[in-house]
């Protein structure tokens, strides 16, 4: 209970405007070229249109509000790997680490699809 109170106590004594920043910048890590570049890849798959544009960004969106940058990226990475060949890209291609990070970016990008699509 004193822990809670504590809690309570510094949240009250910051300034409005700082954790509204810090908010802020904890659901929109992304970068904006990360964005574009899935929105883009997004419309060239579904088509080049207004509506697409909506759904894209609206999906991207999504995937952010679930997924942090750093397992985006990380995901990303896995997928772009198993696209080359060799021996040594094995590894992205069948590795349970690998296989999870990809899962997670697959389950935000069904969510997203539900939501927007």
């Amino acid at each position: 209970m004193r822990h809670l109170i504590l809690a309570t106590a510094v949240l009250l004594t910051q300034p409005v405007g700082a954790m509204a920043q810090s908010v802020a910048q904890r659901l929109n890590d992304y970068p904006t070229a990360a964005r574009a570049d899935y929105v883009f890849a997004c419309m060239v798959t579904n088509g080049q249109t207004r509506e697409m544009l909506d759904r894209c960004s609206c999906s991207i969106d999504e995937i952010a509000a679930i997924l942090p940058y750093e397992n985006y990226l990380q995901a990303e990475t896995v997928l772009s790997m198993r696209r080359v060949g060799g021996e040594r890209m094995s590894f992205f291609k069948s590795a349970a680490m690998a296989e999870n990070i990809v899962a997670d970016l697959r389950r935000a990008q069904a969510e997203a699809e539900i939501v927007c699509f």
